[in-house]
């Protein structure tokens, strides 16, 4: 059987689980499957934004990434100023039946935080929580703390009476391989209930009728069918077999928009794909680690021609980024936001300089179904390092086998994307990148740099409550990220997704998360 056959089976099968009545229905071909059914199971943007569809949150953006109430319907900051109190919204049913109450959001809340969940840095403040009735909680931080409410967007409610049932009051955690009744069940109070699962090939979604929200959305359901060859995609788009991909290939976006039936939405991504070093004293070679001095990071930067890379490898449709953090983030400085000249001839000296021996050879881990082109990125940017004495050994596998050696510090180099999500705030990669590791900081520090000062200023951000006074810290702190070159900034990514005629209505998200809650299908 052939790609285009299985991929034919794959939507037929998920046509059949839903309702026989069902006409709306969205088959998306996405550019990769979803971890797991646990949003809390690794800090994945793509698996807890589909996961979003079925799961919600105390609170959520909106069409404008304003933040809007969701399960709580207000709060405020009691008298102690560490002690947040929300007030939940009466009437709402998981997909069990089961009632929403306070006790589901504690259950939630200990589940995230926990010292083995993988999204504990996602709630970097939390300390407990404690019900005052079926409908009040409160939260308990660990000083005054000025974006509670932005983490809370992406922290997803699940029923205790339901985690306990499964055993499943303990967080999983897919990256260490531990798995448990979440990673392949669901019961949210979200827009749409899970039908089934058959990981990597579907996932099938039928609409909530009892959803507590207003449906702005006219879909019975959607199929997400991952898709991991960007010109299988392609031809399944054209030929009908699905109506929408979050990841259209930009070498054929001029195809895609000359084609008829096809209509693309195109903007520049917030995420900014960035390269990391592993700081330990050896390389996975056991030869000495250069990476660890500053000049070093220095010279390989300057070795990458950014602006090659942005025509070549990214058509033109990337943003050239000399800052870790996107224009519209908070904390964003356009002093800041300024790339190194290529000079391949200055970072070979400046190598030779600093003791790096030509022909050094490292591990360069890099992802097959990661970021927008990224083979062709990596690809590219090895050539480079090759042209001044260095020797990258490029190691590309699927990101289920690349996440792993990462987070264990078993590779030299490796790409990272980071959007800011779900805090839209300088602070996210400030604490979650750059701090040292310890506690819920430095959660995707896997270099294990360390920086004293900078750790100062981001915990100092952390409780400020003064806007200008916290973005002032960030900015400092972002400062000291650059001059350092901790990671190597290279692009926003582009961002395109495709859809066919039959989608009347796809609101576009600079954050590249679809809310599929507000797409129309043609009638």
């Amino acid at each position: 059987m052939n790609l285009k056959s299985v991929l034919i089976a794959s939507v037929a099968v998920g046509a059949l689980s839903l309702p026989a009545h069902a006409e709306n229905i969205l088959n998306w071909g996405s550019s990769r499957d979803i971890g797991s059914l646990d949003p809390y199971s690794y800090g994945d943007s793509f698996t807890i934004n589909v996961l979003n569809h079925a799961y919600e949150g105390l609170v959520r953006y909106n069409l404008d990434l304003k933040i809007e109430p969701a399960l709580a319907t207000s709060w405020e900051i009691l008298e102690d100023n560490v002690t947040w109190r929300f007030k939940l919204r009466e009437g709402v049913s998981f997909h069990n039946g089961n009632p929403f109450t306070a006790n589901d959001v504690q259950a939630s809340l200990a589940r995230v935080s926990h010292e083995n969940s993988p999204l504990k840095g996602n709630l970097p403040a939390y300390v407990s929580s404690s019900v005052v009735d079926d409908y009040t909680i409160d939260i308990t931080l660990n000083g005054t703390y000025p974006l509670l409410l932005n983490d809370l967007t992406n922290i997803h409610i699940f029923d205790e009476e339901w985690l306990v049932e499964n055993g499943a009051e303990l967080p999983t955690d897919i990256g260490a391989g531990v798995e448990g009744f979440a990673t392949y069940n669901a019961n949210g109070t979200g827009p749409f209930i899970v039908e089934s699962r058959q990981p990597d090939a579907q996932t099938v979604f039928v609409v909530n009728p009892d959803w507590w929200d207003e449906p702005a959305h006219n879909l019975d359901g959607f199929v997400l069918s991952p898709i991991n060859s960007a010109a299988t995609r392609v031809a399944a788009l054209l030929s009908g077999e699905i109506q929408f991909t979050e990841s259209a290939p930009v070498q054929d976006l001029d195809r895609l928009a000359a084609a008829p039936g096809v209509n693309l939405l195109e903007g520049v991504d917030l995420r900014t794909i960035m390269l990391g070093f592993n700081f330990g004293e050896t390389l996975m070679s056991g030869a000495p680690n250069p990476f660890s001095k500053n000049e070093v990071r220095e010279a390989m930067y300057k070795a990458i021609d950014l602006q090659l890379i942005h025509e070549r490898v990214m058509r033109g449709k990337s943003r050239v980024a000399g800052a870790v953090v996107a224009p519209p983030i908070p904390g964003y400085v356009p002093e800041l936001d300024t790339i190194p000249e290529y000079d391949p001839e200055a970072a070979k000296a400046m190598l030779a300089a600093a003791g790096v021996p030509e022909g050094l050879e490292f591990e360069f881990n890099c992802m097959s179904d990661g970021y927008v082109n990224e083979e062709q990125l990596c690809q590219a940017i090895a050539s480079m390092w090759s042209r001044v004495g260095l020797a990258p050994k490029l190691d590309i596998a699927p990101r289920a086998v690349q996440s792993p050696k990462r987070t264990n510090g078993q590779t030299d180099v490796y790409t990272l994307g980071w959007a800011t999500l779900p805090m839209l705030d300088a602070y996210s990669p400030l604490l979650q990148i750059f701090h040292t590791k310890e506690g819920n900081s430095g959660v995707f520090n896997w270099g294990g740099w360390s920086f004293p000062e900078l750790d100062a200023l981001v915990q100092k951000a952390g409780k400020e409550l003064d806007t200008e006074t916290r973005l002032g810290y960030e900015t400092e702190a972002l400062q000291i990220v650059k001059d350092e070159n901790i990671m190597l900034p290279l692009h926003q990514q582009p961002m395109a997704w495709a859809v066919s005629d039959k989608v009347a209505e796809m609101p576009l998200f600079p954050d590249n998360k679809p809310r599929l809650w507000f797409t129309q299908m043609s009638e």
